[in-house]
């Protein structure tokens, strides 16, 4: 069985698949956030030159979180740091670099939407996006398998030899199931304070990250998703997904326990009046 294709040509041009997936995962985040918006009353024209900038934060905070974590790898071959093409984007970087500097534009453009507001709303988009990504991103990129396998489910990838473990369909299938939990959440916590659902996603998708860095990203002596078996950055994954894990945890307490019974619906219909300020009841999706 060959690997996928990662890339193919129109006349001199090459086009890689790996580009293309993240271009729709990028348009899917942009039309399902501004859907959510919408149905929650809010002004959407600030969206586009917003968003513009989150991917490019994104691109490059999850290439230069890449980097440093395989550093020993890229100061051996400085050539190929610039080569997103081939993947390596780190999903903490992306969001390290990206979900501040949408938050900042957000709010000199459109003040009325609140912080903490926009994240509960921007989460499970967040997450459905990174379930489409895994599929449309790393599972088509050059090395975008996990561990050495002879199991049944292993999968050719393009510069790697012998099956490995399809970590991107795996990682996709746990990223759907945390955006299930998510709408559930809205649906059946009506009274839920503002924040929750941002800090449920944190906790949920930290404890997927440490597995799936632990258990199916490894070379054959190690785990952890690297280019070399000296690499430090699947312990730092590990750590990073253990504390966003117990952080949210923390977090989703420390809200509900100061929750005021009387608090409102948390999906924006106790914000203040005025233009573009929101009109309708919260609508999940």
């Amino acid at each position: 069985m060959k690997p996928i294709p990662v890339s193919f040509h129109i006349g001199p041009l090459v086009i890689h698949t790996y580009g293309i997936g993240l271009a729709i995962t990028f348009w899917f985040a942009y039309r399902y956030f501004d859907r959510r918006l919408r149905a929650r009353g809010y002004a959407t024209e600030w969206l586009t030159g917003v968003f513009v900038w989150v991917v490019v934060a994104s691109i490059v905070g999850a290439r230069a979180m890449h980097v440093l974590a395989n550093l020993s790898y890229y100061s051996a071959n400085p050539g190929q740091i610039l080569d997103v093409w081939h993947g390596g984007l780190s999903s903490f970087g992306g969001l390290l670099l990206g979900v501040p500097t949408g938050l900042v534009l957000a709010h000199r453009r459109y003040p009325q939407l609140r912080l903490m507001t926009a994240l509960d709303v921007v989460a499970p988009v967040l997450v459905a996006a990174w379930g489409l990504g895994r599929l449309l991103g790393p599972q088509l990129m050059v090395a975008g398998g996990g561990a050495p396998t002879r199991a049944w489910y292993g999968m050719y990838y393009a510069g790697e030899v012998g099956r490995r473990v399809p970590v991107p369909i795996i990682q996709a299938i746990d990223c759907f199931v945390i955006y299930g939990v998510l709408l559930l959440l809205e649906h059946r916590l009506a009274r839920r304070p503002t924040g929750f659902v941002l800090w449920a996603a944190a906790s949920l998708w930290g404890l997927a990250r440490f597995f799936e860095e632990h258990f199916f990203l490894g070379l054959a002596a190690q785990v952890g998703s690297t280019q070399s078996e000296s690499s430090i950055g699947p312990l730092l994954v590990q750590a990073a997904g253990l504390a966003m894990f117990g952080g949210g945890l923390v977090m989703m307490g420390w809200l509900w326990r100061r929750r005021p019974p009387e608090e409102p619906l948390s999906d924006a219909t106790s914000e203040e009046t005025g233009e573009g300020s929101p009109t309708q009841p919260a609508v999940v999706g």
